[in-house]
């Protein structure tokens, strides 16, 4: 079943989230249409290759047209074609852009799939996409345009007093000019009368607006206080959980929004305190209130803006390696790697003036780490206007390169217990402009970054950058590592579902976890609230095994995504399940019911289990020898369990691999995954690999299981070998294969 199907059948709650995915950047109808196309494209290495973006892009405005001319519907067919005109205004000169849209919201159908088929949701993911959330959402909105309203309404008032005073000014230098003989009249006398109450009713006006203005500054003020600055911790906290496989990452765009409309306002204000100013030029008195007043608000509003500003120097995409897009944060010396940062609040005075420079480990106290880098590229850009962001401010530095610091006396300085994968660095970015007179000092830092010097490290790298961001929200302790903190299990097995879904497609089950759980933990009650240390998790080798637990599930994760995907898709691998659930769950099944796990004494191994029973009714298991990659790339894995084969007594072999376990006919799930094509060589007969083990009737419990030979053999190298050999066996289970 295509994702797209799968999609659609979702519950409302979860369409909900798929539904916010989609938008003019992305069309649903495109995603509704040309399902089956995308899905079969490679989105995610065009997303950082421009050549096959581009390709992609041409491809798709080629299928769009095909789909436009075959919809009868004719309001369908006219709203397919607006969407192919806006996007070829929106991509034409970025087709990069549209291909990193469409590989997120994949990636992101995929993790709301895997959301789908846990129980529950983990912690993690609940705090992300709670109801409460979004009723603080629109808490923000109404407050944001209540007070942008005010401000609206002090113009007018603002305005009002202008006028009031013009005419007060008017009335009061004609009242001057006149002959002083007539001072003593009951005339002037009415008029000095009449000018008396206007003044009155100006200082009533003045006095009336700054207290409007000083109730505005206050909301403003709390607003950021109380709402704003939570919501953009909140995001930041979603980066970084977003960063490591988590719910894809949204409400930048409504921070902006947020955040520019308060900026606006208080602009707003600034301007109508400045306007106050000039009016006291023209006309002041005793006690007039706007002297008295008018510094403190001016402060209180420069404060405002400076701090909003700066809060909004953000670091939009966490710097990454074009090559690792799902791995941020890992940095490989010599390797390019993108950043970006923005600058949320949208101020058109500085367009393409503002210059942000890059430095790599800012005030880094001595000490601190072992090797010491420096940027190699050109660290200073200039920021632009941004149009898929409605307009704000941003820089991308595309092609920064780290370069490792070289040693006189040829040592790297204070060698530390931290290893390289534990040192942590960081990219600050810094920028200085003026904007109204206000001179405001920009600076913003990325995550915690982990730099390597080889891709082996990759794996111990991304186990640092999970663990950091699991558990803290602090974006400058650089020192974590040396004393890190433990995680439950339930904020980790959270974490270990995502990484599933991120790289394979579908996440783990509560079953899955548990069994992981128990490898990691040993056996528990309940695993929920079980802490787990840093070492455990990744240093420390599994007790009988020269591995970690994290680099053996990463080597799982690797043998999926290269050489099992469509398979773990169709949910038909078992995965992670222990020897004695195996048992228990082949044992009452059909002769030829076999499952697919996971090795766990080979890094990046997986082996089928099946059962038979004999004539007394007893169950035997037989598992073959673990398939790892260098086996996986000489035949596919469907064909693998097609074809496998058994010698026994010199009969000639069948397939014991007969049911998917529950009770799934072999073909029937594993067909559509057969390669049908045969290796045909004109004049020569076709060929095909068979792999076959040996099952001898004298072993003991502590022989091998079966194995299969490397690389598998061709049917005439297995007719020559049965002709050949006589085999005086029986058959019998093979001794159980972890």
């Amino acid at each position: 079943m295509s994702q797209w199907k799968q999609i659609q059948q979702l519950e409302i709650r979860l369409l909900e989230h798929v539904d916010y995915l989609y938008d003019d950047n992305f069309p649903m109808d495109i995603r509704q249409g040309l399902a089956s196309w995308i899905e079969s494209q490679d989105w995610d290495t065009a997303a950082n290759d421009e050549c096959m973006a581009t390709v992609l892009f041409t491809n798709l405005l080629t299928q769009l047209e095909r789909l436009c001319s075959q919809e009868q519907n004719f309001l369908q067919r006219h709203n397919l074609k607006i969407i192919n005109q806006q996007l070829q205004v929106k991509y034409k000169a970025n087709s990069l852009l549209m291909a990193k849209v469409i590989s997120t919201c994949l990636r992101e159908e995929r993790r709301i799939l895997s959301s789908a088929c846990m129980q529950e949701q983990g912690p993690l993911e609940k705090s992300m996409q709670n109801s409460v959330a979004f009723e603080r959402q629109k808490n923000m909105d109404n407050r944001v345009v209540i007070i942008r309203n005010s401000v609206q309404m002090m113009d007018q008032a603002v305005k009002y007093i202008e006028n009031m005073q013009d005419d007060f000014d008017f009335r009061y230098k004609t009242l001057q000019s006149r002959d002083p003989a007539e001072r003593n009249s009951d005339v002037m006398k009415q008029d000095v009368t009449r000018l008396q109450e206007m003044l009155n009713r100006l200082d009533f006006k003045r006095k009336e607006v700054l207290s409007k203005m000083d109730v505005v500054i206050k909301e403003i003020d709390d607003l950021m206080t109380s709402q704003l600055n939570p919501e953009l911790l909140d995001w930041k906290r979603r980066q970084q959980i977003a960063s490591i496989g988590g719910p894809l990452l949204t409400g930048l765009e409504q921070l902006q929004n947020w955040l520019t409309l308060t900026a606006q306002s208080l602009f707003q204000i600034k301007r109508q305190l400045d306007k106050l100013g000039e009016l006291i030029q023209k006309v002041t008195y005793e006690s007039d209130p706007i002297p008295l007043q008018k510094p403190q608000m001016d402060e209180r509003v420069k404060y405002l803006i400076y701090h909003l500003i700066k809060s909004s120097f953000v670091v939009d995409k966490q710097p990454c390696m074009p090559t690792h897009p799902q791995k941020p944060l890992i940095i490989k010396t010599g390797v390019q790697f993108t950043t970006k940062v923005r600058l949320l609040v949208k101020l058109p005075e500085v367009d393409y003036q503002l210059k942000v420079k890059t430095t790599f480990d800012k005030d880094l106290p001595s000490g601190r780490v072992n090797r010491q880098f420096f940027i190699l590229t050109n660290n200073t850009k200039a920021m632009d206007i941004e149009d898929s962001s409605n307009g704000c401010l941003s820089v991308e530095f595309r092609h920064l390169q780290l370069k490792e610091k070289k040693y006189i006396n040829g040592t790297k300085g204070n060698e530390g217990l931290l290893s390289v994968t534990e040192e942590l660095h960081s990219l600050s970015f810094e920028a200085h402009f003026t904007v109204q007179g206000l001179t405001i000092d920009l600076e913003t830092c990325s995550l915690p970054l982990v730099v390597i010097s080889n891709v082996s490290q990759l794996p111990g790298g991304w186990a640092s950058v999970m663990w950091y961001n699991l558990l803290t929200d602090d974006p400058r302790n650089l020192a974590f590592f040396g004393s890190p903190a433990r995680a439950t299990w339930s904020q980790l097995s959270e974490v270990l579902s995502w990484q599933f879904s991120t790289f394979a497609g579908r996440g783990l089950n509560r079953e899955q976890l548990t069994m992981l759980g128990e490898k990691l933990l040993g056996q528990q009650a309940s695993y929920g609230d079980c802490q787990l240390s840093w070492s455990k998790f990744s240093k420390e080798n599994i007790p009988g095994k020269p591995f970690s637990f994290w680099m053996w599930l990463d080597s799982i994760l690797e043998l999926i995504k290269k050489h099992l995907l469509p398979v773990w898709n169709d949910n038909y691998i078992m995965g992670f399940v222990s020897k004695e659930m195996e048992r228990a769950l082949l044992k009452d099944k059909d002769t030829g019911t076999f499952l697919l796990r996971f090795s766990e004494s080979h890094l990046g191994g997986i082996t089928f289990t099946w059962v038979e029973h004999s004539d007394n009714g007893e169950a035997k298991f037989n598992s073959v020898e673990p398939y790892t990659k260098n086996r996986l790339s000489a035949l596919p894995f469907a064909d693998i369990i097609r074809d496998y084969k058994v010698i026994s007594d010199g009969v000639v072999p069948e397939n014991p691999l007969k049911f998917l376990y529950p009770d799934i006919p072999k073909d029937e799930a594993f067909s559509r995954h057969y390669n049908s094509h045969q290796i045909r060589v004109d004049p020569y007969l076709s060929s095909t690999l068979i792999p076959i083990s040996e099952m001898r009737s004298n072993a003991s419990s502590t022989l091998p299981p079966c194995q299969s030979p490397e690389p598998p053999m061709t049917p005439g190298e297995f007719d020559m070998l049965n002709q050949n050999l006589c085999f005086d066996i029986e058959t019998m289970s093979s001794p159980y294969s972890e």
